[in-house]
């Protein structure tokens, strides 16, 4: 599919600014959208009538940053990793300075014919492609402000809507819609969810990319716990292909871990999928004792019954969800006995309108949802909108948080591990020219 792809003309910095200035891209404030004036399309909506979709867009934005080289590059167990040409090496951090990084990001914006705009991102490439080709000619002339039964027309679109790149293409259209009509009445999201639910939102430290040498584990774990995070997620670097030594390697960075941070840190693991049932069992009888919070994505998501077996028989909580998709597939896995945390991913399961459904599924079931923390734009506006007891916190990926958001004024930093509510409309997203080196509109042929 990616074979396809052509772009529109670059543009330059001068060329972007000025678009900027204009309102291309961003909205500083409320008044940047105004509901009054020569654009009062939108205020005519406020008084039941449409706000017409006039266009999608898709722009990618290119830009570079510095970072240290050598360092964080640890990857988690995978399941290719029973191919022994496929299993990396053992990984070591080896500083070596600094280098530069080109920094690209796909944003979506929703156009309407009154000049309100709704803005999105970054998205996946894969995903964008399915909202060029699908869903932009299909929603045009639509009524933005109609979100459940936009989703539900979009849905129906497609025979293969219910799952992969089609509903997470879904779901960048969706989280755009609410973005925009945060905007359209001038406030966040999470207030038009009937939030806030409390003043910040607390968040886990997600340590993707950390070494696993236990003396880099023992330094690692302590800052974390020094900037105020009461949560940490590590994930797992062995699986099946790596024998008993990784089995081994496996239980010692549990150990390490409670064993330097003490009882009062909730320590959870993730194996993305990189093990099976047997080998998930082996780790859990030799690490119950160190308590740990979960164990998540113990083996690929189509196996319910393995995670039903798993969560039988083990007193850890059994975590999975963000290769989940829509609330069908997580109503089975609860029915089945499968899960004590559902991760449900509103970049993926189908945006923010199905988050909040998910939700109240399994609130019915008495489980908690703690999003995925693939981007944090809709999540933190779902949490931050429901109740604690369903929602109860945030994933923030540490390292790939550092520049994830680096063409954003605005990107969510928190401090003492927690999240300041937005007080922007919509998702609070506003584009920082400085940082846009050049962009592009995205084509597919």
């Amino acid at each position: 599919m990616k074979s396809r792809q052509n772009s529109g003309p670059t543009m330059t910095r001068r060329n972007l600014l000025s678009g900027l200035a204009a309102g291309a891209l961003t909205a500083s404030s409320p008044a940047a959208f105004s509901l009054q004036g020569a654009t009062g399309g939108a205020g005519a909506s406020r008084s039941n009538g449409p706000l017409k979709i006039a266009d999608l867009e898709l722009i990618e934005l290119t830009g570079h940053y510095k970072a240290e080289a050598g360092v964080n590059a640890q990857r988690q167990v995978n399941p290719l990793d029973i191919y022994d040409a496929l299993r990396p090496e053992v990984y070591r951090d080896q500083p070596d300075g600094t280098k530069e990084v080109t920094n690209r990001a796909i944003y979506l914006r929703v156009r309407t014919s009154a000049g309100l705009d709704g803005l999105y991102g970054p998205i996946e490439r894969d995903a964008a492609i399915v909202v060029r080709e699908d869903l932009r000619p299909f929603l045009i002339g639509k009524d933005a402000l109609a979100g459940e039964t936009l989703w539900d027309e979009m849905y129906r679109s497609n025979r293969h809507s219910r799952a992969g790149f089609f509903l997470m293409a879904i779901s960048a259209v969706d989280n755009a819609l609410w973005d925009l009509r945060g905007r359209y009445y001038g406030v966040p999201v999470y207030r038009l969810l009937g939030g806030p639910s409390r003043q910040s939102v607390e968040v886990y430290a997600s340590c993707l990319g950390f070494s696993l040498q236990p003396e880099a584990v023992r330094t690692r774990c302590l800052s974390l716990k020094k900037e105020g995070y009461r949560y940490q997620k590590w994930f797992m670097g062995y699986g099946p292909g790596s024998g008993p030594e990784g089995m081994r390697k496996n239980v010692e960075l549990v150990k390490i871990l409670r064993e330097t941070l003490g009882d009062d840190t909730e320590l959870m693991f993730d194996a993305y999928s990189g093990w099976d049932l047997d080998y998930a069992l082996e780790w859990a009888h030799q690490v119950e004792k160190y308590r740990p919070h979960w164990i998540e994505e113990a083996s690929h998501p189509e196996k319910m019954e393995s995670f039903a077996v798993l969560h039988r028989s083990t007193t850890i909580p059994i975590a999975s969800g963000e290769h989940f998709y829509g609330r069908w597939e997580v109503e089975h896995y609860l029915q089945a006995g499968g899960l004590s945390v559902v991760q449900a991913d509103p970049e993926w399961c189908g945006g923010l309108s199905e988050l909040l459904k998910i939700g109240t599924v399994a609130s019915l079931h008495d489980v908690p949802v703690i999003p995925h923390g693939h981007s944090i734009h809709a999540a933190l506006h779902a949490i931050a909108s429901q109740s604690p007891m369903t929602f109860p916190l945030a994933e923030y990926l540490v390292n790939k948080m550092r520049h994830y958001y680096d063409f954003e004024k605005n990107p969510p930093m928190p401090e003492r591990a927690h999240l300041a509510l937005p007080t922007g409309p919509g998702f609070n997203i506003e584009l920082n020219p400085a940082k846009i080196e050049s962009q592009k509109l995205l084509t597919w042929a």
